[in-house]
């Protein structure tokens, strides 16, 4: 049984989770994200335009929460970023996924691999063996003992976040918690 309390982060960020930024900002940001989802796509466009507003005056959190019953490709997206991760290139992999939302095939997956020039047949091994599984699962299971039932859901310093996804709400959001 998942206990829910909704509305607060549970876990807390941690060295477990894929963190843009400095860990002494003032500002932490998580985004619980599905890569095929378009609304996760559009937070996704607004987080980029923070990143370059306020470098400095934020963390980015991503966390995976993959909507598999509407997105056939999400799950093994999540688990590809992850053996992504595993060599290092998780921000540049996730990026490419977000820009190519519509090309999320097993092959799309291992050619982005390639572009990165990260080791193909270790990608290729972790997706065949689900490698990674364990983790986007953990991600999912914490978003949903947070209150995420769907994508795109965000968190600002632990709580969650009401608003809509739009680059000017979010802006505003964080620029109040900036002391």
């Amino acid at each position: 049984m998942v206990m829910t309390t909704y509305g607060v982060l549970s876990p807390p960020v941690g060295d477990r989770d894929h963190a843009w930024g400095r860990q002494d900002a003032p500002v932490t940001v998580v985004l619980y994200g599905d890569f095929e989802c378009p609304y996760s796509g559009k937070a996704f466009r607004a987080v980029k335009r923070l990143q370059g507003s306020l470098p400095d005056g934020f963390r980015y959190v991503y966390r995976h929460f993959p909507i598999a019953r509407k997105h056939r490709h999400a799950q093994q997206a999540a688990e590809a970023s992850e053996a992504a991760a595993a060599q290092g290139r998780f921000w540049e992999y996730h990026d490419l996924l977000y820009h190519h939302q519509n090309e999320l095939g097993e092959r799309d997956l291992v050619r982005y691999a390639a572009d990165l020039r990260l080791d193909v047949g270790s990608f290729e091994q972790d997706l065949a063996e689900h490698a990674h599984a364990a983790k986007v699962r953990e991600d999912s299971e914490g978003g949903e003992a947070s209150g995420v039932n769907g994508t795109p859901t965000f968190f600002v310093n632990g709580d969650i976040f009401e608003g809509f996804y739009e680059y000017a709400e979010l802006f505003d959001v964080i620029t109040k918690e900036i002391p």
